[in-house]
């Protein structure tokens, strides 16, 4: 993985390719490459070339640039390793050169690949028996020389029986030297759209919409498992019992202005203070609370359960957990939060009166998918999707939906899409309420105006930002970092401890504060910050023993506390007092200085905030 774009046209189509992986560049990756067919232009020399770089998509134009690499026909990647160190001769595209060592320049099939092929150490064994060399440690290199060692002069039919043999997931796009005006592609498990040039001259694909925006707006969604053939004028598309298949032909609009950074530093930054704005987005148009906002049929399904899966990865996982106190304590609907990637590892007790709920930014979390087919097929039919991206495959597999609207999210650390998550969350709580006959009028219109405050509250939380970076100054030489919550804040903890953990490298954990004896407070020294998330709720006079227990072990304690609570700066507290408190919805306003404490520590520690090491931003692989 990460990001697919290709081309057959009459122009030369370089341009294009990398002006697509740049605008994929948000996902992460630590490698990126082009191939192209340069007979498919009419080049006297023919054959394939190619540029990979482990360095920004920006570098690679520069090295094609000097290279003079052309062609109609082309493929390109930005990759994020799987298997192999990020390393040019792991970076895709990869060629197969056929049988016995051979140079580059004799190679016959150019391929990229998002995913990971799971029986590719058997497939590799079997093609070095036939005299194949490897260059890479790749699983991708495989399919190439699988396509090669199938191949009879038809790229298709030969592409077709090397995915009989995969098991795995991946999005593929390969094409061959002896058809310069051709491309194949598949999915699996993995997103890829096709996209339809002006008057049907030329033919693209891509991971999603926004590496083809300004170049065509008419989109083809490709279904689980279909391969598509692409060729000059023309495209016919196979379905996965590779029968004819017709998809709908959409016009959608990718901005690729949403990537601009303007005036900020990071895109991380302009994500943070975006919320507001992201927020009022997500609640546009709602006048009142009703379970038809999840879509048509919401009302018959929230009648039908009697309980709530929620199925999540990562920061989704946490807005989940969130949830899970809202629905029970409002809702008073039992409810489970599953780490998705463990849901279907696991004998589990099914109940077809469950609603299970995914949550997802970009709608293709593979982890998420997974779990929710794993759900499908155990019986579980109701089915619900909050998601930031209305054409994803989560939105097209769930029976109902509901969009966050919350805009494209460049920073792999997500911000606006979790806070937009919880906004969501808090109205399917409502909705569930007003099925089961628990929502009065009063409760709903009180709980609307809170909702309808919230971009005005954020608005203030943000002002903060000065008293935050104080404290990211101090943060900045720390190596580990306790987070402490209570209650629907406990999850805000978790959020902010891996928030500070992906972008500045800091070790961080997050407990329940009533945890802290039963093990955690071992660690606590004048040496690691204790943050502690602190309204003034229910729980807040527990919360005050936990922080006394932190004190008395010689601890350094950082609080976010309600302007009420009568939590003062002293030697060894450091207090930062919110604006206002906000009751059943105060999570989605504690989590935005934790979000820029993360922000600004990266910042003073150096580090790359928008795309930090090892990570990607949409997580297609297991």
């Amino acid at each position: 993985m990460c990001g697919i774009v290709g081309a057959v046209s009459t122009r030369n189509i370089v341009p294009i390719l990398v002006q697509g992986l740049q605008r994929l560049e948000y996902r992460g990756y630590d490698s990126c490459g082009v191939a192209v067919h340069a007979a498919s232009l009419g080049q006297p020399q023919g054959g394939l070339r190619r540029a990979r770089s482990t360095d920004r998509v920006s570098e690679l134009m520069a090295q094609v640039e000097a290279d003079h690499i052309e062609g109609g026909t082309g493929i390109a990647h930005t990759r994020w390793a799987t298997h192999g160190a990020p390393a040019v001769r792991n970076a895709h595209p990869h060629f197969s050169q056929g049988p016995q060592a051979q140079p580059e320049s004799a190679a016959r099939v150019a391929l990229v690949h998002n995913g990971i092929i799971e029986n590719h150490d058997a497939l590799r064994a079997t093609l070095q028996a036939k005299g194949y060399v490897f260059a890479s440690q790749t699983d991708t290199e495989v399919i190439a020389h699988l396509i090669d060692s199938l191949y009879q002069g038809d790229l298709f039919e030969a592409f077709k029986a090397a995915l009989a043999q995969l098991h795995g997931a991946y999005a593929v796009a390969v094409f061959h030297k002896d058809e310069p005006h051709r491309v194949v592609a598949a999915r699996a498990g993995s997103p890829l759209i096709l996209g339809v040039g002006k008057d049907h001259s030329e033919t693209f694909i891509a991971s999603d919409a926004m590496a083809l925006a300004g170049v065509t707006d008419q989109i083809v969604y490709l279904e689980e498992g279909d391969a598509v053939d692409i060729q000059l004028g023309k495209y016919w598309i196979e379905d996965r019992e590779r029968r004819p298949a017709t998809r709908a032909v959409k016009t959608v609009h990718a901005h690729s202005g949403a990537a601009e950074l303007g005036p900020y530093r990071h895109y991380m930054q302009k994500e943070i203070f975006e919320q507001p704005r992201a927020i009022a987005d997500t609640l546009e148009g709602i006048e009142g609370i009703t379970p038809e906002l999840f879509g048509d049929g919401a009302y018959s399904v929230f009648k039908a359960i009697d309980r709530v899966l929620i199925l999540a990865c990562g920061t989704s996982y946490y807005s989940g957990c969130v949830a899970k106190y809202w629905i029970e304590a409002i809702a008073k609907v039992p409810c489970q939060v599953e780490i998705a990637s463990e849901y279907r590892y696991r004998d589990s007790v099914p109940d077809a009166r469950t609603l299970v709920v995914t949550l997802s930014q970009s709608g293709e979390t593979a982890d998420t998918l997974a779990a929710l087919r794993h759900a499908q097929s155990l019986g579980m039919a109701h089915t619900l999707t909050i998601c930031n991206v209305a054409t994803s495959t989560m939105v097209r597999e769930c029976k109902l939906a509901y969009v966050t609207r919350a805009g494209t999210e460049i920073g792999v650390a997500s911000t606006k899409a979790f806070t937009t998550q919880l906004a969501a969350l808090f109205l399917l709580t409502l909705a569930l309420a007003q099925t089961k006959g628990l929502l009065s009028d009063a409760d709903e219109a009180a709980h609307l105006k809170a909702m309808r405050h919230l971009p005005a509250a954020l608005q203030a939380v943000l002002a903060l930002e000065p008293q935050v970076i104080a404290w990211a100054q101090e943060f900045a030489s720390k190596e580990n970092a306790l987070f402490l919550g209570r209650g629907t804040h406990y999850p805000i903890a978790l959020e902010g401890a891996l928030k500070l953990k992906e972008i500045t490298y800091i070790h961080a954990e997050a407990y329940a504060a009533g945890e802290l004896k039963h093990g955690p407070l071992a660690l606590v020294t004048s040496a690691m910050p204790v943050v502690t998330v602190a309204p003034n709720d229910a729980l807040l006079e527990k919360l005050k023993s936990n922080m006394h227990e932190v004190r008395a072990r010689g601890g350094v304690l950082y609080v976010l506390a309600d302007a009420d609570t009568r939590i003062d700066s002293s030697e060894g507290i450091h207090v930062i007092r919110m604006p206002e408190h906000y009751g059943l919805l105060s999570p989605i306003l504690h989590v935005v200085p934790l979000q820029l404490l993360a922000y600004h520590t990266a910042c003073a520690r150096g580090t790359d905030v928008d795309k930090p090491r090892n990570l990607a931003k949409s997580v297609t692989v297991e």
